[in-house]
């Protein structure tokens, strides 16, 4: 169901801004789950005494893993959270493998949301949502496919694919490629059709099912991302609103694609307003 956007974050740190060790009074430990033809691996982080936690469920940007988010699920448990941060892979024949699109069963979008509110340290009604790039595309997926969410932190997502592939804005070069990249996508679906293409587009861009995102959402965009515009969280945020939804936007100046595991001042001030968005709308 969902498309693995084409990842341009090499020579990046995700401790930049993050514990690179178990701070003390954190636990940590790893999980697979098998649901459906989905393999799931999880990376969990907790405070170490007793109780149930608010939550906030973790997804990485398109070809990184969830152990490489352990510095942000740590620091989140720091702050009082349990933290999950989950990675998929999907059968193929004998094997679980990498695909472009990862979630195709209807039920693919709430598998790791179920399990951590299953969780008995966790409390159900306070699960928040955060990710990165395509792991933003999966939180504002998820959080519309459930509607369980106490809020989202989406940080530069494409919020509408078809209009992110064939965005007649860029330059010709970028046209050219991004034309290339669609006839990637078209192979990797398997779609018989061009409109059978387009619905699964449809499918995982959030702008399409805004008005099932009831969860109070913070968009993180630097201005100059060329990977996925800016324009993609102004869209959706000005959508939200148009709903009456809380939405916020965070528009970070001079800032590109994947910024916050780059620039270390710039991480610094999106990761301040993440925390205090979560602590205002998850913890409570």
């Amino acid at each position: 169901m969902l498309l693995a956007l084409v990842s341009l974050s090499a020579c990046v740190d995700h401790y930049l801004v993050h514990p690179r060790q178990v701070p003390v009074g954190v636990v940590a430990h790893g999980e697979a789950m098998v649901r459906g033809k989905l393999l799931i691996r999880l990376e969990w982080a907790r405070p170490i005494a007793e109780g149930r936690y608010p939550a906030v469920i973790v997804h990485p940007e398109a070809g990184h893993l969830a152990r490489e988010m352990r510095g942000v699920v740590r620091d989140l448990a720091a702050r009082g959270y349990v933290a999950v941060a989950a990675d998929y892979r999907r059968a193929v024949g004998s094997s679980y493998r990498d695909t472009l699109f990862t979630w195709r069963d209807p039920g693919d979008p709430r598998a790791v949301f179920e399990r951590v509110r299953a969780d008995r340290r966790v409390d159900p009604a306070r699960i928040g949502l955060l990710g990165f790039s395509q792991g933003g595309v999966y939180s504002l997926v998820i959080a519309a496919e459930t509607g369980g969410a106490a809020a989202v932190v989406a940080y530069y997502p494409v919020t509408d694919f078809e209009r992110w592939l064939d965005d007649p804005a860029r330059r010709r070069r970028e046209r050219w490629v991004f034309r290339l990249i669609r006839r990637h996508f078209v192979r990797q679906s398997g779609a018989a059709t061009e409109e059978e293409f387009r619905a699964l587009l449809a499918r995982a861009s959030p702008l399409r099912h805004a008005d099932r995102i009831r969860a109070p959402v913070l968009l993180v965009h630097g201005t100059r991302d060329r990977s996925a515009s800016v324009e993609e969280s102004r869209r959706l945020a000005a959508r939200l609103r148009e709903l009456g939804r809380p939405a916020e936007l965070l528009e970070v100046p001079d800032a590109g694609h994947v910024f916050n595991f780059r620039d270390r001042e710039k991480a610094a001030v999106a990761w301040e307003a993440t925390v205090a968005f979560l602590d205002r709308h998850v913890k409570g």
